[in-house]
């Protein structure tokens, strides 16, 4: 059984958030008694005592395995890796926070070992119970003395609103949690670890940062050097690191992640995902989304305003979506000033019967003005087609967009111009870089602080090669595997469709579809889940 080491003293729990019911006995710990690992037959995937892929300390082994534990009626945990994976005999000490006078009115505060997170909450009767995350939150036990910790924190990257609150809420929740004291800030992102730019962190330092936008730590695309990086590491002492990006940056965290279990060091490495656009697969959202939507309607309202104000005035909104357009969706959404919303989910054209073209005719002609929402990602097949667009990509691997925003407003100057049977006035307008650079809201401060928490809680527990995110309003722990392979979007023929209301309409597009008018929309079925609103639309028709 699991215990405590010999250096740790066992004193009686002065408060109720310690279980005295789970006792620490006299050995060292092996953190499971188990460890799955895949096959190649994936019906004979099994347990096995140790994982196949960790032979010794020094782990001489190529790619970690993923861990997937079965159980009855269907269930599937995807389980996150632990330093004990690859490294035998480590002891563990008790938690730091039962001593903690702040968290004494919590009763059982730590978290069940058995805890697991659903992915899919809505099931049949018969359905399996399906893929679940370990839980995030605190253990009883603890793998990382306080004034042992050497945390180091990085940004990588876009900017993003929250940002600073992260790294605020890492240093604060380090520091005031688990009593330590020495954090790292890696400047300018990746490169930061071998160019040796670092300041020493404290919540003295972040005391106020959050209530300003961008990063304290610099920010950087590339400059990713896996060897380098992990030396840096070990090095200076780290034993946590914690890794602020988006989905090429957790790709990059993952390998960082290999390169230190090969090598067998007691470091834990976490990553916070980070993206203005929303699209990280399995997380309810990511932070600095709400952010982005509620200053997103601002550019919306300028758009409005200089449409209405002129004869068949037209204003044209460009918002951020690489892939998903949840922004410019629940923007649209939100503003309700919006006439067409057009998004990389769903293709577009411009002329013909059905074409965009067609549609902003027949609404000037009927309002006199309109509002056109355009997500950065969406129409690029149709740029490529005008445009000899070269198939480039950004130092983080991402391919670059034509900007559709311009392109689009011109194509519409030129439609009407060489029609000359209605006089239009265009007003574009690109608030991207604006939208990036604010501080986070209130909803986002306070969802930074609980992502930042549940990230501390994991590394201390010992876990690592993990990203942290609520799954269905729930915190877990998923492995770097799950949460970086592919881009979240919206599915039309999903629950999570069309969501606007009343005067907002969506544009779709298609060959034997003009568009859909919301007001024809008959909803049935209203469901809200936090913090999205999920619409079951169960008929419609015009």
């Amino acid at each position: 059984m699991d215990t405590i080491s010999s250096s740790a003293s066992i004193s009686t729990p002065r408060f109720r958030c310690f279980d005295p019911s789970n006792s620490y006995h006299a050995t060292t710990v092996n953190h499971r008694p188990y460890f799955l690992t895949f096959s190649a037959n994936p019906t004979t995937a099994g347990i096995s005592t140790r994982d196949s892929s960790s032979k010794d300390a020094m782990g001489d082994s190529t790619v970690y395995e993923p861990k997937i534990i079965t159980g009855d009626a269907g269930y599937v945990l995807e389980d996150v890796p632990h330093l004990t994976d690859h490294i035998s005999d480590l002891p563990t000490y008790p938690n730091p926070l039962q001593d903690n006078p702040s968290y004494s009115v919590v009763k059982q505060y730590f978290v069940n070992e058995d805890d697991t997170v659903a992915q899919k909450i809505v099931v049949q009767k018969d359905s399996p119970r399906g893929t679940h995350f370990r839980r995030a939150g605190p253990r009883q036990k603890v793998y990382f003395k306080s004034d042992e910790v050497h945390a180091c924190i990085v940004t990588c990257g876009g900017l993003c609103p929250g940002l600073n609150t992260v790294i605020r809420e890492l240093v604060c929740g380090l520091h005031h949690m688990y009593g330590v004291n020495k954090v790292l800030g890696i400047e300018g992102g990746y490169r930061g670890f071998y160019a040796r730019n670092t300041v020493p962190l404290s919540p003295k330092v972040v005391n106020d940062i959050h209530k300003r936008g961008g990063t304290i730590l610099g920010t950087s695309r590339g400059g990713y050097d896996t060897s380098k990086i992990v030396d840096s590491i070990q090095d200076r002492g780290i034993n946590q690191v914690y890794i602020i990006g988006g989905d090429g940056t957790q790709r990059g965290a993952s390998v960082i992640f290999e390169e230190i279990r090969r090598r067998g060091l007691k470091v834990a490495v976490v990553g916070i995902p980070k993206t203005i656009d929303n699209d990280i697969p399995v997380i309810d959202k990511s932070f600095g989304f709400d952010t982005a939507v509620e200053e997103a309607q601002r550019a919306i309202n300028a758009a409005h305003v200089e449409a209405e104000s002129v004869e068949n005035g037209i204003g044209v909104v460009k918002l951020m979506g690489r892939y998903s357009g949840f922004i410019a969706m629940y923007a649209t959404l939100a503003s309700r000033d919006v006439d067409c919303c057009l998004i990389p989910e769903s293709p577009f054209y411009l002329e013909g019967p059905g074409g965009l073209f067609e549609f902003i005719r027949k609404r000037l002609k009927e309002h006199g003005h309109m509002v056109i929402v355009i997500a950065e990602g969406a129409g690029q097949e149709l740029l490529c087609e005008s445009i000899r667009a070269m198939d480039q990509k950004d130092a983080s691997g991402n391919k670059l967009l034509q900007d559709v925003g311009l392109w689009i407003s011109q194509k519409i100057k030129d439609h009407f111009a060489s029609q000359q049977k209605m006089n239009i006035t265009l007003k574009y307008i690109d608030p991207t870089y604006m939208i990036r650079a604010i501080p986070s809201n209130a909803s986002d401060n306070v969802y930074c602080t609980l992502l930042a928490h549940s990230a501390i809680h994991g590394a201390m527990a010992g876990y690592t090669g993990f990203t942290v995110g609520p799954v269905n309003g729930r915190h877990a722990y998923i492995p770097f595997h799950v949460s970086s392979p592919m881009a979240n979007s919206h599915s039309f023929l999903s629950t999570f469709s069309l969501l606007l209301i009343n005067s907002t309409l969506i544009m779709l597009l298609k060959r034997d579809s003009l568009f859909l008018h919301i007001q024809s929309l008959y909803i049935f079925q209203f469901v809200c889940l936090n913090p999205y609103i999920d619409l079951d639309i169960v008929s419609c028709s015009k």
